[in-house]
């Protein structure tokens, strides 16, 4: 019953209020000015509620509707430090002002051009595995230009619609170092598309990252097979003096071990049962079945070693390698730079791979 008189009163003198001159406005600038506070409050929990600048703006522009008797019924949350920030923000705009140079805002750093964001996003369409870094240096390396693989990050995300069916491999840091003259040789198995075993034999420089060549043996392996795929990997290279192997029992053929004697070469085994002990040969594996082996098929012998020559030839003389800065592992191979208005695309590797050239 009280709060049914209560409501009565409240109505009257709410009436009252509208009879009188500018009544109108004053009711409803405090009933603005209710449903602002209770905005606040609601925006959080905590004791002191948590203005901002357009709620201080709108509570001061409401407030000049009210009298000054009903202006101290209705600031329930405006305190002295509310106007003392409202203050501060006046002072600190006032002096920005006056003291900041002509001219309006300050204007962003240009972006890639144009021409830079078709060849980013065309590259990462036609090579799906390639990464940002080796976006960057790839297109660094082609038309001489300076972009960081966060600038390629960038125009893929709003340039490019990545295919969930493609995942471009990461790349692992380098681990180590590695001294000239020494190569790192591994085998690999692989199933022909009549599903027969090939053994693969991959030789490469350490220090240049270079793939020396490939061994390619049908069937089972021995001693003289070792040996055989060593030469014909090697096939007109120079010896080198150090020779890098793990701990595969294939490798532990006398044959093989007399081969390496007579060729005057030191065997360096890596750790046992620690696959990152012998880090670069092992990242090389794992590209050759990501970039060629798991895209194609093959049928024979002839046909894989054939493949596997134009990889390397893409690898040595085309492909940008992180562990060496966005260069290339091929020694003396002049890259011509490619103006970015005017080049073509090649193909490499049969049309797994296409890459920038000049036109």
């Amino acid at each position: 019953m009280r709060d049914v008189i209560y409501l009565l009163f409240h109505l009257l003198t709410t009436l009252a209020k509208l009879i009188q001159r500018d009544g109108g406005k004053a009711v409803i600038a405090e009933n603005l000015l209710l449903k602002q506070q209770l905005i606040i409050h609601s925006r959080s929990r905590q004791r002191a509620p948590n203005l901002k600048t357009h709620d201080r703006s709108l509570l001061g522009f409401l407030s000049l509707f009210l009298k000054p008797r009903r202006l101290t019924r209705s600031a329930v949350i405006i305190k002295p430090s509310t106007l003392l920030s409202f203050h501060n923000a006046l002072k600190k705009r006032k002096y920005r002002l006056l003291y900041s140079p002509r001219g309006g805002r300050k204007t962003e750093p240009k972006g890639p051009s144009t021409e830079v964001i078709k060849a980013i996003v065309a590259i990462k369409q036609r090579n799906p595995r390639y990464g940002c870094p080796r976006i960057a240096q790839q297109i660094n390396l082609s038309f001489g230009l300076d972009l960081d693989k966060d600038t390629v990050r960038r125009v893929l995300a709003v340039h490019y619609k990545p295919d969930p069916d493609n995942r471009g491999p990461s790349w692992l840091t380098t681990i180590g170092h590695a001294k000239d003259s020494l190569w790192s040789v591994d085998l690999f198995r692989c199933e022909s598309i009549t599903l027969k075993t090939h053994w693969i034999m991959v030789v490469m420089d350490q220090y240049t990252r270079r793939i020396i060549g490939f061994g390619v043996h049908a069937g089972n392996v021995d001693g003289t097979a070792l040996c055989r795929m060593l030469n014909d990997a090697a096939s007109g290279q120079s010896w080198p003096e150090r020779l890098s192997s793990d701990n595969d029992p294939l490798f532990q053929y006398h044959r093989w071990e007399a081969n390496l004697r007579v060729l005057e070469i030191e065997e360096i085994k890596s750790l046992p049962h620690v696959p990152m002990s012998h880090p670069f040969v092992e990242r090389l594996i794992g590209n050759i079945r990501r970039e060629l082996l798991d895209q194609t098929f093959f049928w024979t012998a002839t046909d894989l070693e054939n493949k596997l020559g134009d990889y390397q030839r893409y690898y040595n003389e085309c492909r940008t390698h992180s562990g060496r800065k966005g260069v290339t592992p091929a020694e003396n191979i002049g890259n011509t730079v490619v103006d970015i208005d005017n080049y073509r695309w090649k193909k490499h590797c049969r049309g797994l791979f296409q890459l920038p050239e000049a036109a």
